[in-house]
């Protein structure tokens, strides 16, 4: 076996803040909107978002088919325009699938991506060592891990963790199992340069506390302003002004999740008029009374929080056509 291959570049090494997982709007034949999602890349770059995150849970990774894949990616990367690092999901529970899906992001010019836990098989903790190594081996891109063990039935554990930061390509750990006090027991024990990102909106403030770099956002995708005005004011020393912000981000934390992501994300952004609200099956359109609520609380969001950190749901979208589940 090769030894690691070089960091394609250094962008991952300093990231910070919040980064969208972006979702992937559906236009009305049931194909990735090209169109709309370029623009919904450029519209987070333009509101402060410091990386976009692709083809990921949130971007309904698991219906895409490879060519949608390697689309969704390029189409993120000509947003970006190198303002932004683009970070691609190319995770599997297939090793050797998750290596061509690296290499396809690699090729479509992604700057890092982001591998989850393999799901269903339930590998040991050297299998995962395993899993993750071939990959980086095989793929010279930074590599940033991702544990989401309410999904995979797997977890990382914290010695893997810092096993694996040993390798030149590791340069980071998504981390979405709610656990704040997860930073203060790696960081000391982590390279400098390794990022720790929470997966977890609600508990995203308490992560920065304990020492986390950043947040890999679902509630960013619908409002960035709020999300990005929280981690300055936590950063620039202002803890009553990002605790103010941060009961705003889990009340709309709450409705954006009260069913599975990314349905309501959706549905709030179709009611913003980004994008339409379809998803794919398995996944179905939210019910009536959480629709209701979720347009209740984005108007009553964008009265009470100071200007411009919520977008006013507009009346009618007339190029956004109901939601709908479809086939893949």
């Amino acid at each position: 076996m090769r030894g690691p291959l070089p960091a394609k570049d250094g962008r991952i090494a300093g990231l910070s803040g919040y980064m969208p997982a972006i979702l992937t709007p559906f236009d009305q034949d049931g194909n990735v909107d090209e169109a709309a999602l370029g623009r919904f890349c450029k519209r987070q770059i333009e509101t402060g978002a410091n990386a976009l995150v692709v083809c990921g849970t949130t971007g309904e990774a698991p219906t895409l088919t490879t060519d949608e894949h390697r689309k969704i990616i390029r189409v993120a990367v000509k947003a970006a325009a190198k303002r932004v690092p683009v970070i691609a999901g190319a995770g599997s529970n297939s090793t050797e699938h998750a290596i061509e899906l690296s290499q396809q992001a690699e090729a479509a010019g992604a700057d890092a991506i982001l591998s989850v836990v393999p799901y269903y098989n339930k590998p040991s903790q050297a299998g995962l060592c395993g899993h993750f190594t071939a990959i980086m081996d095989k793929v010279p891109l930074p590599l940033i891990l991702y544990d989401v063990p309410s999904r995979t039935a797997c977890g990382l554990g914290d010695a893997t963790v810092m096993q694996l930061s040993g390798h030149e390509q590791c340069a980071g750990l998504k981390d979405a199992t709610g656990d704040i006090s997860r930073p203060l027991r790696l960081k000391p024990r982590l390279k400098p340069d390794f990022r720790l990102f929470s997966g977890d909106d609600a508990t995203a403030l308490g992560f920065f506390a304990h020492g986390g770099d950043g947040c890999i956002s679902v509630t960013s995708n619908v409002a960035p302003g709020l999300c990005q005005a929280m981690y300055l004011a936590f950063t620039g020393g202002q803890p009553t002004l990002a605790q103010y912000l941060a009961i705003h981000v889990a009340k709309l934390t709450a409705a954006l999740f009260s069913e599975t992501n990314p349905v309501v994300p959706k549905y709030a952004l179709s009611l913003l008029g980004l994008m339409s609200a379809r998803v794919r099956l398995p996944l179905v359109e939210a019910r009536e009374e959480i629709k209701a609520e979720v347009a209740r609380l984005l108007s009553q969001m964008a009265a009470e929080c100071p200007e411009g950190l919520i977008a006013k749901p507009i009346e009618a979208p007339r190029h956004v056509a109901p939601a709908r589940a479809m086939a893949n």
